[in-house]
Parts: structure tokens; C-alpha cells; sequence
């Protein structure tokens, strides 16, 4: 892989070619703020909060969509580098509600992040702001345009990544939204609502329904864990507060899904504490289902696969393997059925 030389305020780094500022930055430890930025997205360069100063440049530069070269001089927060993105978030703040307090997304919102680590109290600008209705058309994804800051990572994530396309840019200037075509609902859009938006949407535009009022960032614990749908193995973070799941994320850049979650993934989680799931195995005994423990239910079913076995011969068995097991397990489970009760009666439900 070619290399160049690089100096990030005066630190002399050598990085891949093909990498950006932004990226040859955080492999030096050195902090560049992003909001339309998105490891999973390419390079949009809209924001602009991630401005970098680079020697012979006439202006300051993205730094999410500005490559390296041989011998660059970069400096990440010089004054003129600091006034510009304190202006920038004046800016995004001067059309922005002033709800952080009943906000779902207060503790968890980069444009709070970046007004506090600016102290950015109150935006020097004023003029037209929007007015928008809350869409809360589908029982899954709430959208917010008055919240919005058009960082485009929502229709970026749905083209890019899930390659549907709902949203796009609506309108111009200061009436541009990420809308849908003709302004449909979203059940009326190819949306499959995996919540994608919902993941890399950097304010409160676009959140999660059924979270609401659930619990704040700082309530809530994050357990990792492994999604118990199909067999992709993608990582996800459950959200935890008072012993209950209130919310499904998942980390960005790592296990098989890369931060991306499918519809069951992200919002399939309601089975966790619903009233019916079985906690305990159950017996039938007088015609009636009874709670039993795990030895007596495992004692139960071996002895009658004995039974069954020396009856009518192994063949009269056959195992059923599930794509929601990991391979470990399912490869216990055709062991279990060829070494132990000698027959190749071995199925998969994603055979078909």
C-alpha cells in the first residue's frame, strides 16, 4: 500500500494514500468534530464543522472529503479554524428548537455536543425560522424536520447502504428537506424500516418510536450482545434501563454488520418481556401444561427418543437446525443426531 508523509499540527504521520484528513487525524489520536460524517457513508463534505487549515490553500478545507498528499501541512484548530466551526453551529443553531430538556436525543445529539464543547449558548444570527409538522406516520420512525441540519446522512445511509432510496432532498435552500416522493407517509414508500435512518441521524430529526420516553442516554446501560434473528451474527447494543430492553443499537464499524441493522434486528425486540414468552419448559401432565425443571424436560425427551429409537430405528428421528443458532450449536445438534442417535435425518430451515 503507497504511503505519504503528512504533519497534523506539526506531527510528521505517514498514512496510506488513498486516506482523508479526517481519517489520517484519527489514526493520530487528533479529535476532528463531524456531524454529516459516517464511517459507513462515503465523504459528503456538508457540514462543513469538520474544517481543517491547509497550507497553500485558499480556504479551509472539509477534512472528511479532503485526500492527503505527499508533504501536507495541517492544522486542526488554529483560531481561524475554531471561529469557522463556532460559526458554522451558530449558524445550524440560529433554525434549530431550543428543546434539548424533552429532546429524545439530549445526551446522544452531536449538534449538543459540539454547542457545549464551543460554548455555544445562544446563536448570534436570527431571522426566518421553520415550522414543521411532526411525522409520526407509521408505528417504528418519528421525523422531525424543524430538528433537522441537512447532513444528508439519512438519505445517504437509505441509498447507499440499503440501496431503497426513501428520502432524498426536497425542495431548495431554505425550504430543502430530506423528504419522501410527493411527500408520501412512509408505508407508502419502499421503506422497509430498519431503522437505518434512525441509527446515523446526528440530532433528534429522525428517532425510534417505541423508545420514546423510555430513558435518556446517561439511564440507560448498553449490553452487547449477538442478534438472535439469523445467523449473519451482527452485533448489537441493547439498551438497558430498571432491568428492561428500551432500545436496540448497534456499534458502527464492527462484527459482520458493520453498525447496520434489519427491521427484526433493530425493533424485534418486544418478545424480551412480553407476558407470553416461556421462561420455563412446560410439561403436559393430566392433560395440562405444567412448569417443570430443565433436568426433568431433558429427562423426559431423552428417554423418549430411546424409546422411539429402539422401537422403530434411528430414521424414525429427524433433527431440525435453526439459522437463529450460532454454527457451534448447530453443529452440537447434527453431531448429537449422526454420533449419538445414528441417523442423517438433518435439516436447516435456510436450506430453501
Amino acid at each position: 500500500m503507497d504511503k505519504v508523509t503528512v504533519y497534523i499540527n506539526d506531527m510528521r504521520l505517514e498514512v496510506p494514500a488513498e486516506y482523508t484528513i479526517l481519517q489520517a487525524a484519527r489514526e493520530a489520536g487528533v479529535r476532528i468534530p463531524t456531524l454529516c460524517h459516517d464511517e459507513r457513508l462515503e465523504p459528503f463534505g456538508a457540514c462543513r464543522v469538520c474544517v481543517v487549515k491547509v497550507e497553500g490553500a485558499r480556504a479551509l478545507l472539509p477534512a472528511c472529503a479532503t485526500p492527503v498528499s505527499e508533504g501536507m501541512r495541517i492544522w486542526t484548530d488554529v483560531d481561524e479554524v475554531m471561529r469557522a466551526r463556532r460559526t458554522v453551529i451558530e449558524l445550524l443553531l440560529s433554525d434549530h428548537p431550543n428543546d434539548c430538556m424533552v429532546c429524545e436525543r439530549s445526551g446522544s445529539c452531536g449538534l449538543q455536543d459540539l454547542a457545549y464543547e464551543y460554548g455555544v449558548r445562544e446563536p448570534r444570527f436570527q431571522g426566518e425560522r421553520h415550522s414543521y409538522e411532526i411525522l409520526s406516520d407509521n408505528p417504528l420512525i418519528e421525523r422531525d424536520y424543524n430538528k433537522c441540519i441537512l447532513c444528508g446522512r439519512c438519505v445517504r445511509i437509505c441509498r447507499e447502504v440499503q440501496g431503497v432510496g426513501v428520502y432524498d432532498f426536497v425542495n431548495r435552500g431554505f425550504d430543502a428537506v430530506p423528504g419522501t416522493p410527493y411527500g408520501r407517509s412512509l408505508p407508502e414508500t419502499p421503506c422497509e424500516f430498519c431503522g437505518q435512518c434512525v441509527s446515523t441521524c446526528p440530532t433528534g430529526a429522525i428517532v425510534s418510536i417505541p423508545s420514546k420516553g423510555k430513558g435518556r442516554a446517561w439511564q440507560v446501560t448498553k449490553v452487547r450482545t449477538t442478534c438472535p434473528y439469523c445467523g449473519c451474527g451482527c452485533q448489537m447494543d441493547l439498551h438497558v434501563k430498571d432491568g428492561e430492553v428500551v432500545e436496540v443499537s448497534s456499534p458502527v464499524m464492527v462484527g459482520p454488520g458493520q453498525g447496520n441493522l434489519c427491521a427484526k434486528g433493530r425493533y424485534g425486540y418486544g418478545f424480551i418481556h412480553h407476558p407470553d414468552r416461556l421462561t420455563k419448559p412446560l410439561v403436559r401432565k393430566g392433560g395440562e401444561l405444567v412448569e417443570v425443571s430443565w433436568e426433568e424436560a431433558l429427562d423426559l425427551v431423552a428417554g423418549r427418543l430411546r424409546e422411539l429409537v429402539a422401537e422403530h430405528g434411528p430414521d424414525c428421528v429427524g433433527f431440525l437446525v435453526s439459522a437463529r443458532c450460532t454454527n457451534e450449536e448447530n453443529y452440537l445438534l447434527q453431531k448429537l443426531a449422526r454420533a449419538v442417535v445414528g441417523t442423517n435425518n438433518v435439516d436447516h430451515c435456510a436450506r430453501l
